[in-house]
């Protein structure tokens, strides 16, 4: 059964060592650069995927970021999404957008944000499929897309 858990001294090899499949390293960052933004962004909220002790996956959500710089429009969401290759197809993406959605409801939250890389080769097709919509926004040259969780 698929599970989050925080990263730690414990684990941060492991985290260190998820890696998408070659055709996919344009479309996301590695968790090194997340857990450098994680560092830096107090909004962070990076966590591990795993099955039992076993990490298949790292994300990292988002809560009450100031998504314009001007203080008007704060969204949370989901800010990076990273299984590893070899545990790809076997559902533990579902499985992150749903745990954060309900960590996001936790909060008191009703929508999910977040960010794909566009075209045929990036996760639209995922998200369409777990019912996010494309606002019409980009962030960063990424199509923004937003999950009602009312």
């Amino acid at each position: 059964m698929p599970h989050l858990a925080p990263v730690t001294p414990a684990t941060i090899e492991a985290a260190l060592a998820v890696r998408v499949r070659p055709d996919q390293e344009h479309a996301v960052s590695p968790v090194a650069t997340s857990l450098a933004e994680a560092y830096v962004h107090p909004e962070a909220w990076p966590r591990l995927i795993m099955d039992g002790d076993r990490v298949v996956g790292f994300l990292m959500a988002f809560f009450d970021i100031d998504w314009t710089g001007d203080g008007t429009d704060f969204r949370s969401g989901l800010w990076r999404l990273n299984i590893d290759a070899g545990a790809q197809g076997r559902g533990y993406g579902r499985f992150a957008v749903t745990a954060t959605g309900e960590e996001l409801r936790r909060r008191g939250k009703n929508l999910l944000t977040t960010t794909w890389h566009p075209g045929p080769d990036g996760l639209g097709a995922f998200y369409r499929r777990l019912g996010f919509l494309p606002t019409g926004e980009t962030s960063g040259g990424q199509t923004v897309g937003t999950l009602d969780l009312g």
